[in-house]
């Protein structure tokens, strides 16, 4: 199986709808934009938000066994993809892609 490095490339946050829509909470979300870990055989990395593993198991179970090219030629690098969080306040953009051993 392949490793699959996952990365946080963008962190956003909508204060609007979080004032609008939001029950004020203490602490929200812990990744940090350019933080990164390795999936190994598929599993999730120690420290990953479990919400944001629930948005993108898929994706790196398959990149891990050798898949790719996901709809059919969607991403420029066929061994990777683009996937958002569902946190709809604060999403994070991670790239997944495949690592050389």
């Amino acid at each position: 199986m392949k490793k699959v490095k996952i990365t946080a490339l963008r962190k956003a946050q909508y204060n609007d709808l979080i004032a609008k829509y939001e029950n004020p909470i203490e602490h929200a979300c812990n990744v940090c934009q350019g933080q990164s870990w390795i999936s190994i055989d598929g599993k999730c990395p120690i420290g990953l938000c479990p919400e944001a593993w629930k948005s993108m198991r898929e994706f790196v179970e398959s990149l891990s066994q050798g898949k790719g090219n996901f709809y059919d030629g969607w991403m420029q690098n066929p061994n990777s993809a683009m996937i958002s969080c569902n946190d709809g306040f604060r999403p994070v953009s991670f790239y997944i892609e495949t690592v050389e051993e």
